[in-house]
C-alpha cells in the first residue's frame, strides 16, 4: 500500500471508536461462542439426570445469549460502520481541498473523467475496505482466535486434524488474492478511461451533433464498454469459483474430522457432548472462513483503490501563502525574459518591456508568436524564470499566490461558467459584494440589454458551463466578473472575440472610464480593441520586435502596420 501514513492518520483521529467498536465485537463473540459449552454441559448432565427442567433453562440461557450478542453486534456494525464512514468524508473533503490547490499545468496533463473515477469510485471501494472490510476481519480473527483456543480444550487431537486444512485456505486465497488485485486494478484504469471519454462526449455535445458523429461516438463507447464488462465478467468468474472452493475444502474438512472423531468416540478416547461441542465451535468457525475470502476481495480491491488515490495526493500542491498585506503597486518590468514548456525551445526569448501602472497596453502578434505564453507567466499560470518579471521593483515568484491573484483578474480566451445563477458567477469576483455592485459591473461589462431578455435577470440560470448563453453573453459575464473584483491589474485574453465591434467599444470606454490607476493588458487580433491602447507590444517567434503607440507604429510600417493592412483589407472583403 503506498502512503500507508496517510491511511493510518485517518484512523489515529478517532481511537475511541475504534476500540468501541472491536470491544463490542470481541463481547459479542464470547457470548456466541459460550453457546457450545451450554450445550456440552447439558449433554454430559442428561447422562447422570435427564432433566426436562435443566434443558428448559439451557434453552433460555441461549435465547439469552443470543439476545445478548445481537445488540453487541448491532452496535459493533453502528460503530465501525459509521467510524468508516466519517473517514470517507475526511478522505473526499481532503482530497478536493488537494486537487483545488495543484497547479494549473498539473490540471492540463489530467484527464477530468480519470480523475472523477479515483475521487469517487476508488474512494468508494477504500470506504468498503475500512468499513466492512476491517470489520469483518477483526471478527474473522477475534473468533477465529477464541474458537480455536476453545476446540483444542475440546478435543486436541481434532483441532490438529481441523487445522491440517487450513494450509490449503491460505493458499487458495494467497493465490486469488494477487489475481483479484491485478484484475481489480486493470479495470479500474480502464473505466478511468470510459469515463474520461464519457465526459469529453458530454462536454462536446453540440460538436458531436454538428458533424453527425452521433453514431461513431456510440460505437466507440459501445467497445469500450464491452471491454470493460468483460474484465468485469473475467473478475465475477474469479469470485465466483473462490467461494465454492473454500467450501468445499470446508466440507472435507468436515468430512475428516466425522472420520477421526467417530473412530475415536468408538474407541472410548472422545465423548459424544465433547464431539458436538467440538462441532459447534467448527461451525462457527466456517463463517469466519469463508468470510476471509470476501475479505481478502475487499482488501485487494481497497488497497488498489487506494493506490490509486494516492498518485493523486503525490502530486506536489502549491504552497500555501497568505493573501494578507498590501497589493503591490508600482510599474510591471519584464527583462531578459526566456521560457519554454518542460525543458522545450524558447516560446519566448529575451522579452523586455516596462509598463507604468493605470496603462493600458496591448499585446499584438501573429498565431504561435508567444503573446498568450506571456500572459500566463505574468498571472503565474506558469512560473517565470527568476529574476525576469518584477511588479513594483518586487520579483513575481516572491509574490504570494494568493495576494497575486487579487492584484491581476484574468478575463481568460475561454470562458468558464458554473451551473448556478447570472449574479453568483459574476459574484466571484467578490464574493461579499452587494446586489448593486454585482449589476454596476454586469452592465459595465455591456449585459444590460440581455438581461432584460433573461427570465429571471440576474437570477437566471446559465446552465452548466454557461450552455444558455451565448459566446459573446459568456464573455461579458466573465468580464463583469473581473470588474467587480476591482483588482489593480485587468489582464483581456482576446476577451471580445465573440462581441460585435460596437459593443466592444462601449464596453472599453465604460472600462477605461472607472480604471483610474488600474493597468490593462489587451491581447487580441482587432485593430478595433487595439487602437485604445496607451502602449502597444508587438511580438513574432517570441521575441518583442517592436514597441510604441498604434499610430506611431503605423507610420513605422513594420510587422504592426502589416498585420492592420491584412485586417483591413479582410474587413473589407467581408463587407463586400
Amino acid at each position: 500500500m503506498k502512503d500507508s501514513a496517510r491511511f493510518l492518520s485517518y484512523f489515529a483521529r478517532r481511537p475511541g471508536a475504534y476500540a468501541a467498536g472491536f470491544g463490542t465485537m470481541a463481547l459479542s463473540a464470547a457470548l456466541f461462542l459460550a453457546m457450545p459449552r451450554i450445550v456440552r454441559y447439558v449433554l454430559e448432565s442428561l447422562e447422570t439426570d435427564p432433566s426436562p427442567r435443566r434443558i428448559a433453562l439451557a434453552c433460555g440461557a441461549i435465547l439469552l445469549l443470543g439476545a445478548a450478542d445481537a445488540v453487541l453486534f448491532f452496535f459493533t456494525r453502528r460503530i465501525l460502520i459509521g467510524a468508516s464512514r466519517d473517514v470517507e468524508f475526511e478522505m473526499r473533503e481532503d482530497l478536493f481541498a488537494h486537487l483545488l490547490r495543484l497547479p494549473p499545468r498539473w490540471h492540463r496533463k489530467s484527464r477530468v473523467g480519470d480523475v472523477m473515477s479515483r475521487a469517487v469510485n476508488d474512494l468508494s471501494a477504500v470506504r468498503m475496505m475500512i468499513g466492512p472490510g476491517i470489520m469483518q476481519a477483526a471478527n474473522t480473527l477475534v473468533v477465529g482466535s477464541i474458537a480455536l483456543t476453545l476446540m483444542a480444550f475440546a478435543s486436541p487431537s481434532l483441532t490438529l486434524v481441523a487445522l491440517g486444512v487450513l494450509p490449503f485456505v491460505v493458499v487458495a486465497t494467497q493465490g486469488m488474492g494477487k489475481v483479484t488485485h491485478r484484475r481489480f486494478t486493470a479495470i479500474q484504469e480502464f473505466f478511468s478511461e470510459i469515463s474520461a471519454s464519457a465526459q469529453e462526449n458530454f462536454n462536446g455535445a453540440r460538436l458531436v451533433r454538428a458533424f453527425a458523429r452521433e453514431a461513431t461516438e456510440e460505437a466507440r463507447f459501445d467497445a469500450k464498454n464491452r471491454e470493460l464488462r468483460r474484465r468485469n465478467l473475467r473478475l465475477a468468474r474469479l469470485n465466483a469459483l473462490y467461494f465454492p472452493l473454500l467450501q468445499a475444502l470446508v466440507g472435507s474438512g468436515f468430512a475428516i474430522i466425522l472420520w477421526v472423531g467417530g473412530r475415536q468416540i468408538l474407541a472410548g478416547e472422545l465423548t459424544v457432548a465433547r464431539y458436538v461441542e467440538f462441532n459447534l465451535y467448527l461451525m462457527e468457525l466456517v463463517w469466519p472462513a469463508i468470510a476471509l475470502g470476501w475479505v481478502v476481495n475487499l482488501w485487494q480491491r481497497g488497497t488498489a483503490s487506494w493506490n490509486r488515490m494516492a498518485e493523486l495526493w503525490a502530486a506536489e500542491p502549491l504552497p500555501e501563502e497568505s493573501g494578507e498585506g498590501p497589493l503591490p503597486n508600482g510599474p510591471l518590468e519584464a527583462k531578459g525574459l526566456t521560457f519554454g514548456y518542460d525543458g522545450g525551445p524558447p516560446v519566448l526569448r529575451d522579452v523586455a518591456f516596462t509598463v507604468e501602472p493605470g496603462t493600458t497596453v496591448a499585446v499584438v502578434g501573429r498565431t504561435g508568436s508567444g503573446k498568450s505564453t506571456l500572459l500566463q507567466l505574468l498571472l503565474r499560470l506558469e512560473e517565470p524564470p527568476f529574476g525576469t518579471i518584477r511588479l513594483g521593483g518586487r520579483d513575481l515568484r516572491e509574490v504570494p499566490l494568493p495576494l497575486l491573484r487579487r492584484t491581476l483578474v484574468a478575463v481568460p480566451q475561454e470562458t468558464f461558467l458554473f451551473s448556478d445563477t447570472l449574479a453568483a458567477n459574476v459574484a466571484m469576483g467578490r464574493p461579499g459584494a452587494t446586489r448593486a455592485e454585482v449589476e454596476r459591473a454586469a452592465l459595465e461589462a455591456g449585459l444590460g440589454p440581455d438581461l432584460a431578455t433573461f427570465p429571471k435577470g440576474l437570477d437566471t440560470i446559465v446552465g452548466e458551463r454557461g450552455i444558455t448563453l451565448s459566446g459573446g453573453q459568456k464573455q461579458r459575464t466573465a468580464l463583469a466578473r473581473a470588474l467587480l473584483a476591482d483588482a489593480p491589474f485587468l489582464v483581456l485574453d482576446d476577451a471580445f472575440s465573440a462581441v460585435d465591434t460596437e459593443t466592444e467599444e462601449k464596453i472599453l470606454e465604460a472600462v477605461k472610464a472607472r480604471s483610474g490607476t488600474r493597468t490593462i493588458f489587451l491581447v487580441s487580433h482587432r485593430l478595433s480593441t487595439i487602437q485604445h491602447a496607451d502602449f502597444v507590444v508587438v511580438l513574432e517567434k517570441g521575441r518583442v520586435v517592436e514597441t510604441g503607440t498604434h499610430e506611431e507604429l503605423l507610420r513605422a510600417g513594420g510587422l504592426y502596420a502589416e498585420l492592420a493592412e491584412r485586417q483591413r483589407l479582410s474587413e473589407e472583403v467581408e463587407a463586400a
